[in-house]
């Protein structure tokens, strides 16, 4: 998928630090209980402040569902997957720390600031 399209239609934190693997059309038309599914992978970029010759990208963390806007009347759930680093000598695991979802929720928190009437 285009990349401008996708700054377009997700929040700018995950275009930014995310790309698009895939993406499934769930649910039952009859119902009309659509569900647009997008998997998103980290992009290949180690955190700030940690040196890309100690480190070494060792795959993903299981993906976390989030509850993003509805787009075209259809629920928008983003299937997110962090990559995990590991130092090459010590063996320690580090990961980026985001803050897209609300405390507590399963929502972005620009959803979640939309369904509270704030900001």
């Amino acid at each position: 998928m285009d990349s401008l399209f996708l700054k377009e239609v997700l929040p700018p934190l995950i275009s930014h630090h995310f790309e698009l693997i895939n993406y499934h059309k769930l649910g039952d038309v009859s119902t009309k209980s659509m569900e647009l599914e997008l998997h998103l992978d980290e992009k290949n970029i180690l955190p700030k402040g940690y040196c890309l010759s100690e480190y070494e990208s060792k795959g993903f963390s299981p993906g976390s569902r989030v509850q993003d806007f509805p787009i075209r009347g259809q629920a928008v759930y983003l299937v997110i997957r962090c990559r995990r680093w590991r130092h090459k000598v010590t063996g320690k695991e580090i990961r980026s720390n985001y803050s897209f979802l609300s405390k507590g929720s399963r929502l972005t928190k620009e959803l979640s600031a939309f369904l509270k009437g704030t900001d």
